[in-house]
């Protein structure tokens, strides 16, 4: 099977600095998508920024110029660099990554247990 497996997260004040990294691991035959989701207290869980394979971005309007994506495919990691954190940033963190098993199989999405991040003074 594959796991995906976060860290990083952690209390900070606002206008502060976290890195967030996830390694996907297990029967990997290839890992295509990558990108991390956040989960507030009481809301949905939401996209924040994916980045494919060869490297193209996107980001949720409310982190653009803030966060920035980033992966190692050597090593099938990828990081989350979030720069002046706000309150509203606070949630559960989760990897997202679409990965293959084998040359036939289809890609599936798996999810990682989460990070928590909290920004608050």
């Amino acid at each position: 099977q594959v796991q995906l497996v976060e860290s990083g997260g952690g209390l900070v004040q606002p206008g502060g600095s976290l890195k967030l990294s996830c390694i996907a691991s297990g029967s990997i035959f290839s890992v295509y998508a990558m990108g991390w989701y956040r989960q507030a207290p009481g809301k949905q869980r939401e996209l924040v920024a994916t980045i494919t394979r060869g490297g193209s971005t996107k980001y949720a309007d409310s982190v653009k110029g803030r966060f920035t994506i980033s992966r190692d495919n050597a090593k099938n990691t990828v990081y989350l660099q979030m720069n002046s954190l706000e309150p509203e940033d606070t949630g559960v963190y989760y990897c997202n990554a679409e990965v293959c098993i084998g040359s036939m199989s289809v890609p599936y999405h798996y999810w990682g247990r989460g990070t928590q991040v909290a920004v608050s003074s």
